[in-house]
């Protein structure tokens, strides 16, 4: 690993836009995201932040400056990246769809990522948390549990639901006596096959026996 990407320091403008206008509490559910994805939150600081879904659907934007330092093949361009995050138009398109506009999705819930934190690798490949040494996982988690632990004593949740099954035990060990419901959706992300075909259903059909929507 070779380059750390913290969007919260220079995407912090939309990323704070994005808190003061969607964190009030209580929220019923938070979906628990694992960490930014470098043509998403790294990009808009907002998680799962697909560039036109943040501008159009969620109407936020903001100034974005640039990591202190950047890895040449994973620029920051902010609002004006013409890359598109996959993961961040299957979440916020299933969103949009379902409830129409974001008020009436946020009035309800509340979507965070665990970590902050984007990694790359040499090569500019994405590194995702679980896969870092056990030396660097430990001070990080700790801190990430920390937020968390913070967030949900905020938002009050009924549900904290991980979006794939690291986001899921993570939620499990650092709420671990909190009285909250967890549970998993299937992570959109196209590197998985089954992601492929129809997330949106799939997920719904989740959430329906997870007692998370009716």
């Amino acid at each position: 690993m070779t380059h750390v990407y913290n969007p919260l320091e220079y995407a912090w403008a939309p990323h704070r836009a994005y808190i003061k206008a969607f964190a009030d509490a209580p929220k019923r559910v938070i979906f628990l995201g694992m960490n930014p994805g470098p043509w998403g939150m790294a990009q808009t600081g907002v998680p799962f932040g697909e560039i036109s879904h943040v501008r159009e659907f969620l109407k936020i934007s903001g100034r974005v400056g640039r990591p202190a330092r950047e890895h040449q093949k994973r620029p920051v361009l902010g609002f004006a990246c013409t890359r598109r995050e996959v993961s961040g138009q299957r979440l916020w398109g299933s969103i949009q769809a379902r409830f129409g506009d974001a008020a009436s999705f946020f009035a309800d819930h509340y979507i965070a990522n665990y970590c902050p934190l984007a990694f790359l690798e040499e090569s500019g490949r994405n590194r995702t948390p679980d896969k870092l040494p056990a030396s660097e996982r430990a001070p990080l988690f700790a801190a990430c549990d920390r937020h968390l632990r913070r967030l949900v004593e905020l938002l009050e949740p009924r549900f904290v639901i991980g979006v794939g099954a690291f986001a899921e035990a993570r939620a499990r060990e650092a709420l671990a006596g909190v009285d909250v419901q967890h549970g998993r959706v299937l992570h959109p992300s196209p590197a998985n096959p089954i992601a492929n075909r129809d997330w949106s259903g799939t997920v719904a059909k989740q959430l329906t026996a997870l007692g998370v929507w009716a």
